[in-house]
């Protein structure tokens, strides 16, 4: 995730273009001369996709041409591709729960020689679970919807991952011969909730391994919550971090015959209310969002919902204002990605209120109530408002979400495009001082243009537009500091802006979809050669650290938390001596500090890793110590392609201390990975590196989620 932020909603079935899916299992077919192939699947989804190689008896790589051969899908909807270096996408649709698909090399040197196997294709699905997550109360009930891309036919399987939290309803299901599957069911919260609980709706498609899920919080505080407010039409004054878009921000393709029609389009979200200094009043969101990352024209219409929320129709929602400034992406002197929108009058609630800020209303389905932030110029982030924070942010696509700050004084690259499919290259900005949230679940695609806010006074932090994750549960979203954003904008404008809101503090209530307590990481098991690694280095620091009068009480070998899969030396520090100092390093092999009560100490049932609050807990000397640290070597680390950010966060070898967070590209080797820089830490997050279109669960491709006949022509 992955990556974002525009959010894109391709239309028609020829130009869909799909999501990378992982593999397993190897895949080979061979003829009698020894013409082999291979994949590492035996079956792919629709928003997958499977890479073939050809290989000659000696297993060297053989130059081939590939093929396709099925008579199981519809005419229309095709087969699929494979391109000449072997990658095969399948058909955006289904017209049946699965079909197969023989793939052919042929010998160039020798076309007699081929080789084939035989793939399996099943439908995916076109987009995350509607809602991604949601809070319920006790006994309230939810509606969940699942589209798949199989048409006329298929089904979605639900499943919960607690059966006692819970029931499910009967699932429907709506076929149509030219439109997507769509599968609905009612989920119903327990009668009796004793404290917060998470929850796990699972669906699969067909029964299959294909799944998506949705992540419930279960209170007892009758809070109910989720982000289908967000995307929905208003008809009054609009309470922002609601769905919108620019009029104009989609993308024009031709079919068959020559006629043009929208293939494509994009939006995100309302964020918040601001006011010159001559009391005019504008919507804020980012650039990319109302200005099409440099591509608009002022005065060009703003939409709510946006494109998005609309079957990418132009010309058919309610305006709510009209572009006026924005802080161009396409340069090296600006630092933010916002613009403004001039706000039609009466259009937007005057207060500057936005959804879910509130409080809970009234009855056991009441659900959060609109509110406005604070008003003024918000809040900085210091070593003291850090300790304690929690951030909050209502936006379209994850509604309400809550979690901790994971990295300040962030320099990160951001890849922009001048289409919604992101197939055209604009511009690769890079951008300092960021701040970096953590969690897999804060944001998504479409949320970009969020105001971000303290929950405990509602004050303005930061201004919500790019993020990632790596599949697996961990993620960072990224914003611009308010203030950045304020001044960049109000110098373009020539005049003073601040968010319109109220001057009395309140609190937002804190959906954290992510773990938001101490926790002790379980890793996998490291590899042979690096469990060598660690054992001789513990070998050394035991002869070297052991003393229990200076607070250590013991050492084994272990493995970093700040770098999964690196060899490491446990050293166990009394927890009544804080302060033991501990080398970083031990035989190039990093430590890792586990702070214990000395008369309960057992190596053998020590944990192997430290305790580790989410959100950064160091003193200012510090932080600015590794901030300035981080500015001076963060141009020479993202030098390296494989390197697209560096931040300070804090050390999850050593929660004591600071560390450089360096973001790596999951799709690319770093040509360096130091454990320690400047006298610091360094601790690698390895994530798909961000976009501003994509849903942070895509890769290369994309996925639709319209209608297969919703094409509007030109």
């Amino acid at each position: 995730m992955p990556s974002f932020r525009r959010f894109r909603v391709p239309l028609a079935l020829a130009p869909l273009l799909l999501l990378i899916a992982g593999c397993g299992v190897q895949l080979n077919g061979m003829n009698s001369s020894g013409l082999q192939i291979s994949s590492h699947a035996t079956s792919v989804s629709t928003t997958g996709q499977l890479r073939f190689t050809a290989s000659l008896p000696d297993v060297s790589p053989a130059a081939v041409t590939w093929s396709l051969a099925s008579s199981q899908n519809n005419g229309s909807m095709g087969i699929g591709s494979i391109d000449a270096t072997g990658l095969y996408t399948p058909p955006s649709a289904l017209t049946s729960d699965s079909i197969s698909i023989q793939i052919t090399a042929r010998l160039k040197s020798d076309p007699s020689q081929i080789a084939t196997s035989t793939i399996t294709v099943t439908p995916g699905f076109l987009q995350s679970l509607l809602p991604e997550n949601a809070a319920l109360s006790a006994g309230t009930s939810l509606e969940v919807s699942a589209q798949i891309a199989e048409v006329g036919a298929g089904s979605v399987h639900w499943t919960l991952s607690d059966n006692s939290a819970g029931t499910l309803g009967a699932s429907t299901c709506t076929h149509a011969e030219h439109q997507y599957t769509v599968c609905h069911v009612t989920y119903t919260a327990p009668s009796f909730v004793a404290a917060q609980q998470p929850v796990t709706l699972i669906a699969s498609v067909n029964n299959t391994a294909t799944q998506s899920r949705l992540h419930l919080l279960l209170n007892n505080t009758g809070i109910n919550s989720n982000a289908l407010a967000n995307q929905s039409t208003q008809t009054g004054p609009v309470v922002l971090g609601a769905s919108g878009s620019n009029d104009n921000d989609y993308d024009v393709y031709k079919d068959a015959s020559g006629n043009s029609y929208i293939a494509d389009c994009c939006g995100g979200t309302l964020g918040a209310l601001v006011e010159d200094s001559a009391h005019n009043l504008y919507i804020l969101s980012n650039n990319h969002v109302l200005a099409e990352s440099d591509q608009a024209k002022p005065g060009d219409t703003i939409d709510q919902p946006g494109l998005i929320d609309n079957a990418c129709r132009p010309l058919s929602a309610r305006s709510v204002g009209t572009l006026r400034y924005y802080v161009p992406l396409a340069s090296s002197q600006t630092n933010v990605d916002a613009a403004l929108a001039a706000v039609t009058p009466g259009a937007i609630s005057s207060d500057g209120s936005i959804l879910q800020f509130g409080a809970q209303g009234a009855g056991p389905n009441g659900s959060l109530g609109a509110a406005p932030p604070m008003a003024g110029t918000g809040e900085a982030l210091t070593a003291d408002n850090l300790n304690e924070l929690r951030v909050v942010k209502s936006g379209r696509t994850t509604g309400l979400t809550c979690s901790t700050v994971e990295t300040v004084d962030l320099n990160v690259k951001v890849d922009y495009y001048k289409d919604c499919a992101e197939t055209q290259p604009y511009y690769t900005k890079t951008f300092t001082g960021q701040i970096g949230i953590g969690g897999d679940n804060f944001s998504d695609s479409g949320d970009s243009g969020s105001l971000i806010v303290d929950a405990s006074n509602a004050q303005p932090i930061g201004l919500f537009y790019a993020g990632g994750t790596d599949g697996d549960g961990n993620g960072l979203s990224v914003a611009n500091p308010i203030s950045d954003v304020l001044n960049a904008l109000g110098t373009t404008a020539g005049s003073r802006m601040s968010i319109v809101g109220t001057h009395t503090p309140h609190t937002i209530a804190c959906l954290n979809y992510d773990k938001n307590i101490a926790t002790s990481p379980s890793l996998p098991a490291l590899p042979g050669v690096a469990r060598v690694k660690a054992s001789n280095a513990a070998q050394i620091a035991s002869a070297a650290l052991i003393n229990h009068e200076k607070g250590v009480l013991g050492i084994s070998p272990g493995q970093s938390a700040d770098a999964l899969g690196d060899p490491a030396v446990i050293v166990y520090i009394d927890k009544s001596h804080p302060y033991t100092e501990v080398p970083r390093t031990i035989a190039d092999v990093r430590t890792v500090v586990v702070p214990m009560d000395a008369a309960a100490f057992v190596s053998d049932s020590a944990p192997k890793l430290p305790a580790v609050t989410p959100g950064i807990h160091l003193p200012a000397n510090v932080l600015t110590a590794a901030s300035a640290v981080a500015a001076r070597y963060a141009p020479q680390l993202m030098s390296d392609p494989a390197i697209f950010g560096v931040g300070v966060a804090q050390s999850h070898d050593d929660p004591r201390e600071a560390a450089l967070l360096v973001l790596v590209d999951m799709d690319r080797a770093p040509q360096n990975l130091p454990a320690v820089i400047g006298g610091f830490r360094v601790r690698y997050m390895r994530l798909h590196r961000f976009h501003v279109t994509k849903s942070k669960y895509a890769g290369t491709h994309s996925v639709s989620s319209c209608s297969l006949v919703s094409r509007t022509s030109f």
